[in-house]
């Protein structure tokens, strides 16, 4: 079972309230002298301010951070990335808007990283899919690129809506080796030309609710301090983050060592959720994270966690982080990791 660390959040007694957040509404020109104009919440589509205003405001769906409404739409670029330890560093981690860490076979873990706001010109290396990626990727929508995997795997993944870009099916020149990797671990992508390809995709919906930088400071939310999340997938894999004030991120380590990106830079997070999940065992030494279903989750922010419940009604569903009251959990704009811990692992949250 997922359990807390020293003075850690309780599993079951913890009652969070909800933030009350007002409806933001964009303000019209008044006589007299000018008030200041609220700013709108994140939603899929630009919001325009109006005919009387000269501005516009609209948000990046999958980090809730402002963006320029005149942009041109464009879809999700969602990839599965290695992990294993000859795959590091990742090209691009920190440009991403979501990372899915998922337990794997053998104990490892694997991502699926998407990237919307802010897409990098290669993204790697990319490995294999796995039987949970379709039910993470669907709501999405999109690009789904990955190297291949067991026929069935394939499968389920081309039964999906997205566009599938696969390594060993590529014949357009998309896919890459790195010389300087050692194989299977130097698939590289070329997502600025994939994407140049795709573009008159939908861009992605919303996928979680955004509040202020730090949506969880509320006194009545009861969040718990927190300057570490420890947390154990199996006994070859146990990420932590660290609380860093002065960049206002979570700083990521994997193994006890600092996890970089490709180019030096600490992996950071603006937003760490944790869900616990089951493991469905039925494609042998292949586990399958269950996501569609319900189960305890923590939402950690600026320095504080919330604990309360993910649901996820169908595959093409987004997952809805709830507080113990039922009211939503909300992210502060950013990018987001969401640790899909089995319910045999560990979830610790220290002060």
């Amino acid at each position: 079972m997922v359990t807390g660390g020293r003075r850690a959040l309780r599993r079951r007694g913890m009652r969070l309230v909800a933030v009350a957040v007002a409806a933001l509404l964009l303000a019209g020109c008044q006589p007299g002298p000018p008030e200041p104009v609220p700013t709108p919440g994140p939603t899929a589509e630009p919001r325009p301010v109006g005919s009387s205003q000269p501005l516009a405001v609209a948000f990046s769906p999958l980090r809730g951070t402002p963006t320029d409404p005149a942009a041109p739409r464009h879809p999700s670029l969602a990839a599965k990335i290695d992990n294993h330890e000859d795959a590091r560093p990742q090209i691009a981690l920190n440009r991403t808007d979501l990372v899915f860490e998922e337990l794997v076979e053998g104990g490892l873990t694997r991502y699926l990283a998407v990237w919307h706001s802010d897409l990098p010109p290669t993204i790697g290396p990319v490995r294999s899919i796995r039987p949970m990626d379709p039910d993470i990727a669907s709501p999405l929508g999109g690009v789904i690129a990955y190297s291949g995997g067991q026929d069935q795997f394939v499968a389920m993944m081309m039964a999906t809506p997205l566009v599938n870009v696969v390594f060993d099916l590529d014949e357009t020149g998309l896919y890459s080796r790195a010389d300087e990797r050692p194989g299977p671990h130097d698939v590289i992508l070329d997502a600025a030309e994939t994407m140049a390809r795709n573009a008159a995709l939908a861009p992605p919906p919303v996928q979680f609710d955004y509040g202020t930088a730090d949506p969880l400071a509320a006194p009545e939310l009861a969040a718990a301090p927190t300057s570490r999340i420890a947390l154990v997938f199996s006994e070859a894999r146990a990420p932590t983050w660290d609380w860093d004030a002065g960049s206002s991120s979570w700083l990521r380590s994997q193994e006890g060592v600092a996890d970089v990106e490709e180019g030096g830079a600490r992996v950071r997070a603006t937003n760490v959720v944790t869900l616990e999940v089951g493991i469905d065992w039925r494609y042998g030494e292949v586990p399958k994270t269950v996501l569609i279903g319900s189960g305890e989750a923590w939402v950690s922010v600026a320095g504080r966690t919330a604990h309360g419940t993910w649901t996820k009604d169908a595959a093409a569903a987004p997952i809805t982080l709830a507080a113990d009251d039922g009211s939503p959990l909300r992210l502060a704009p950013g990018n987001t990791w969401i640790e899909l811990v089995p319910a045999g692992g560990s979830a610790s949250f220290t002060p």
